[in-house]
């Protein structure tokens, strides 16, 4: 995919939001995207994720499920349990790819952010 500045500056936005992510903590593609304003854009918000092992600053992709709490990004991470790995490191139960607890554990940026 050819970059563009637009693509570039919204990525930025999506990583700034997900290093706040606190620990033991997840939230959703859908609820990034509306705190930026850009609600109809969790697709690219996944995009975003996807692409975040090439920044520098490390970005906690691991934290950013669907809106139902499953792992739906989990193949783009190495190994087969990555995601899965890092989440319960942090106290987060997942069961068959789906985080547990959900609204316990969801962190919302538009909530959280002011």
């Amino acid at each position: 995919m050819a970059s563009n500045s637009k693509n570039d500056n919204f990525f930025e936005k999506v990583y700034e939001v997900a290093r706040q992510i606190p620990y033991g903590k997840v939230t959703s593609y859908g609820a990034i995207a509306v705190y930026l304003g850009a609600a109809r854009s969790a697709r690219m918000v996944g995009w975003a994720m996807n692409n975040s092992h090439h920044q520098t600053n490390e970005i906690p992709a691991h934290r950013v499920v669907n809106r139902k709490g499953i792992l739906t990004g989990k193949h783009h991470f190495d190994g087969t349990n990555l995601m899965q790995q890092l989440l319960e490191n942090e106290g987060i139960e997942v069961v068959e790819n789906q985080i547990q607890n959900f609204e316990k554990v969801f962190w919302n940026p538009s909530k959280e952010l002011l």
